[in-house]
């Protein structure tokens, strides 16, 4: 029997103050509204995410920053739209997907940033009526503050945006008065350190809410537990087949959620066969748990999924189409599984995966892999080149 451990009374205010924060501040991005972000030396930044940019807002945000709005995005972003990053820019090999700021002229619309690559991989600098916009931006600049930049594009990807957002300087504000102005503005207020801790912060405070038998196909005797984290966020499942001796290295399958895989039979990807299958082995073996994580489409939600797929159908792969979004090819973290591994007396795991990032991630976050147990299915001619991409430029085992 499952019994969860290690659960923590009260979360301490400043930590679900941070987290309130935060998803408030992940609201506003969502609904078209400016974020200011201050972070610990004083800089600070009015923030609005480029896809929910709308003419007021913008407006606005030019009437209550310090200097001229600039355009932030990523550089794998900035690199598919064909901008030139000089090299004391662009950083060096450790900061592939650094933030990248852009001069935003009078008159060029904030949507370019946005609009989907017209052109396949192998002609990716033809000229297009697209690109006359591009041109309009100047060659990308040095931020003013770096660190609230990161934390801008890091504010618009736990939003479930396309990286990329308007940026509005701030003075330096080394009393701290940033917050009083802000309420007077009724602009929504957030500490940089909150959101570059978020995840990690949220993963923490994970609490099982519920759980409940609930028979499935081939594994009638499964229960679902469900987690919830104290500030209301992202909830994880953990589906327990059977009864767990945590004494013993538990078979254990980490699936991140996949609606057009796993509820719609999508042949686009493995993960349907792969839940599926991973319930059917577990039940074989008289018991084991699968982490059913909220993680659409490698971390980045499923509207970016969706938009990442209409890039795969111009001929870009899933890595590529990930990075020409402006995303990380695979933006998971384990934190939250650990947690709720941990919080279940699960300390030692065989796991059922090819991803040998999946191993890592449980290590780092103190689960030992006791072993690798391999979890491949054949290709179904609509997935070839997405499994071949897996295995070829992510290193999956398959």
């Amino acid at each position: 029997m499952v019994k969860e451990s290690m659960i923590p009374g009260q979360v301490h205010s400043r930590t679900a103050t941070a987290l309130a924060a935060v998803e408030r501040a992940m609201a506003e991005l969502r609904r078209g509204g400016i974020v200011l972000i201050r972070a610990d030396d004083g800089a600070g930044g009015l923030v609005i995410a480029a896809e929910s940019c709308g003419p007021r807002a913008l407006q606005r945000l030019q009437g209550l920053a310090q200097a001229a709005p600039v355009l932030v995005t990523t550089r794998r972003r900035a690199e598919a739209i064909g901008m030139e990053i000089p090299p004391h820019i662009a950083g060096g090999m450790g900061e592939t997907n650094k933030p990248i700021t852009l001069d935003l002229p009078d008159g060029v619309p904030v949507d370019v940033i946005l609009q989907p690559h017209e052109s396949t991989p192998a002609d990716h600098k033809g000229a297009t009526a697209r690109h006359v916009a591009l041109r309009q931006l100047s060659r990308p600049v040095a931020s003013h503050a770096p660190l609230i930049a990161q934390t801008a594009i890091e504010l618009a990807k736990l939003a479930r945006l396309l990286p990329a957002v308007v940026l509005g300087p701030l003075s330096g504000d080394p009393n701290n008065k940033r917050r009083d102005w802000a309420r007077d503005q009724d602009l929504i207020y957030v500490e940089a350190a909150d959101i570059l801790a978020y995840e990690d912060t949220a993963s923490r405070t994970l609490q099982q809410v519920a759980q409940a038998h609930v028979p499935l196909e081939g594994a009638e005797n499964a229960r679902i537990l469900a987690w919830r984290p104290s500030d209301g966020g992202k909830e994880h499942l953990a589906i327990v087949v059977g009864e767990i001796d945590p004494t013993e290295p538990v078979l254990i399958r980490l699936h991140s959620e996949c609606f057009t895989g796993d509820l719609l039979g999508s042949l686009r990807c493995d993960c349907g066969v792969q839940l599926r299958g991973a319930i059917a082995e577990i039940a074989k073996q008289g018991s084991g748990v699968l982490l059913y994580l909220a993680q659409e489409g490698r971390g980045i939600g499923l509207v970016n999924k969706l938009r990442a797929y209409e890039l795969q159908d111009d001929g870009f792969d899933t890595i590529d189409a990930n990075e020409q979004l402006g995303f990380d090819a695979d933006e998971r973290i384990y934190a939250p599984a650990a947690t709720m591994l941990a919080r279940m007396g699960i300390q030692r795991v065989r796991l059922m995966t090819n991803n040998p990032e999946k191993i890592r991630g449980l290590e780092r976050y103190g689960i030992e892999v006791a072993e690798r147990v391999a979890h491949a299915f054949p290709a179904n001619g609509h997935n070839e080149n997405y499994l071949r991409t897996k295995a070829e430029r992510a290193g999956h085992l398959l």
